[in-house]
C-alpha cells in the first residue's frame, strides 16, 4: 500500500496499527494507492476523503470513503479515525488475498443507533441547539529580546460562522499592536534608538449563497485600519458571483473556480498620499481564478487574480500563485512554490515617503512595482521499497 496524504497524517502511527500490509515508498510498486484529502466543515472540523485506487492485480477496484473529524477532537482521536477508515477501506482488497482470514470485525449498536434504527428520533439527532453557529475567540502575544533589539506584539480575534449546504455566513473581528526597538551605533560611535509602532484593526461580515452545483453569489462588508498601509479608516463593500467548472461536491479532488467581483471603498488616510489625497472613494472590479487538483500523480494549486479601479484602469494589480508537488515516476518527485505580483495600485502611499530607518525596519509600506517569490526542489529515492518498521529512538 502507498499512502498519499495531503492532510498531515501520522505515518508512524498508521504503520504501527496496520501491519497486515506492506507499506511502499514508490506509488507505482503499490497494489493499493490511497489518496487522503480533507475539507473544513462549518463546525470547524474536517471532512476526510479517502480514495482507494487498485493497481496491478487490483486495478478493477476503486472505492471512496468519507468520514467527519469533529472540531473538538484531539490529534490522537483524529489519527485513530484515519486508521479506522483506512482499515475499513482496505477490507475489500484484503478479501482477495490469503490474508482475509486475519480480518475480524466487531459491530455494536448503542442506544442512539437503536433509536435511529426504529425511526424514533431522527429529528432529535439532527436538532442543533446552536442552529449551526460556531463561535471562536483567541488572543496571542509574542515577546523577544536581545541586546540590540526588542520586540513584542499582542493581538486578538473573534468570529461567528454558520455553514450549511445552501448558505454560509459569518462575522469576524481582529486587531493587534506591534512594537519593535532597534539600538545601533553609527560610524561616529554615537548610539541611536529606532522605535517601530504599528497597529491594525478589521471587522467584517460575509454571506455566500449556493445556486446549484456550479454557481454561487456572495457579498462582504468590512472596515479596517492599518498604520503600515497609511489607512486611518477604510469601509469596503464587495459583491461577487462564482462559477465552479466542476461540481462543488468534488472539491476534495478537483476545484476550479472563476469569480467576478465588484467593490467600492472609502479611504481615510493617516498622511496625505502621493496623489495629494486625504480621503477618497474608489470603485473597482476583479477577476479571481483558483485551480486545485489532488490526484495520484501529485497536487497542483494555481490561481490568478486581477483588480483595477474604474476611475483609472492603469491603477491595477495582477497576482499569480502556483504550488506544485508532482511525482514524476517511481521515487522521483518535483516541487515548486511561486508567487508573482505586478503592483500598480498603491494609491495609499504617504506623500512624505519613508525614512531610511522606516524602510529598513519595514515600519511603512513603500512603493514597489512588483513582488516575486519562488522556491523549488527535486527529490529522488531509490533502494528498498518496503517501509514497515517504526523505530523512534533518539529521534533519528
Amino acid at each position: 500500500m502507498f499512502i498519499d496524504c495531503h492532510s498531515g497524517c501520522d505515518m508512524n502511527y498508521i504503520r504501527t496499527e496496520i501491519n497486515i500490509v506492506d507499506f511502499v515508498l514508490d506509488r507505482l510498486a503499490a497494489d493499493v494507492h490511497v489518496l487522503i484529502t480533507d475539507q473544513n466543515t462549518g463546525s470547524g472540523g474536517d471532512e476526510y476523503q479517502l480514495i482507494f485506487y487498485g493497481q496491478n492485480g487490483y486495478r478493477h477496484l476503486k472505492d471512496t470513503v468519507y468520514f467527519d473529524n469533529h472540531a473538538n477532537n484531539t490529534n490522537f482521536e483524529e489519527r485513530e479515525l484515519v486508521v479506522k477508515y483506512l482499515k475499513l477501506g482496505l477490507t475489500r482488497y484484503i478479501l482477495k488475498t490469503t490474508r482475509a482470514q486475519a480480518i475480524s470485525m466487531h459491530m455494536r449498536e448503542d442506544v442512539a443507533d437503536m433509536e435511529l434504527s426504529k425511526g424514533a428520533s431522527v429529528q432529535k439527532q439532527t436538532c442543533d441547539p446552536w442552529n449551526y453557529w460556531v463561535i471562536r475567540t483567541g488572543a496571542q502575544g509574542r515577546l523577544s529580546a536581545e541586546e540590540a533589539y526588542k520586540s513584542y506584539s499582542i493581538s486578538g480575534n473573534a468570529s461567528a460562522n454558520r455553514v450549511t449546504e445552501e448558505l454560509k455566513t459569518g462575522f469576524s473581528f481582529s486587531g493587534g499592536k506591534y512594537n519593535s526597538v532597534y539600538n545601533y551605533t553609527n560610524e561616529e560611535g554615537s548610539r541611536h534608538k529606532v522605535t517601530v509602532e504599528n497597529n491594525y484593526y478589521e471587522a467584517s461580515h460575509y454571506l455566500v449563497k449556493s445556486m446549484g452545483s456550479h454557481w454561487s453569489w456572495a457579498y462582504e462588508v468590512l472596515a479596517r485600519r492599518s498604520t503600515f498601509s497609511n489607512i486611518d479608516f477604510q469601509p469596503q463593500l464587495r459583491a461577487a458571483i462564482e462559477y465552479n467548472v466542476f461540481p462543488y461536491k468534488l472539491a476534495n479532488t478537483k476545484f476550479f473556480t472563476i469569480d467576478y467581483v465588484l467593490d467600492i471603498r472609502h479611504n481615510n488616510y493617516i498622511d496625505t498620499t502621493i496623489y495629494n489625497k486625504a480621503y477618497e472613494t474608489l470603485a473597482g472590479q476583479a477577476i479571481e481564478t483558483s485551480l486545485v487538483l489532488n490526484q495520484k500523480w501529485g497536487q497542483v494549486e494555481f490561481g490568478i487574480d486581477y483588480h483595477n479601479y474604474f476611475h483609472d484602469w492603469s491603477k491595477f494589480n495582477l497576482k499569480a500563485d502556483m504550488e506544485l508537488d508532482i511525482r514524476i515516476t517511481g521515487g522521483l518527485s518535483f516541487e515548486i512554490n511561486t508567487r508573482a505580483e505586478l503592483i500598480r495600485d498603491q494609491v495609499y502611499l504617504p506623500k512624505e515617503g519613508a525614512s531610511p530607518e522606516e524602510v529598513l525596519t519595514r515600519q511603512r509600506q513603500i512603493a514597489t512595482g512588483y513582488m516575486f517569490f519562488s522556491s523549488f526542489g527535486i527529490n529522488y529515492r531509490f533502494g528498498s521499497k518496503l517501509n514497515n518498521f517504526v523505530n523512534p529512538r533518539f529521534g533519528f
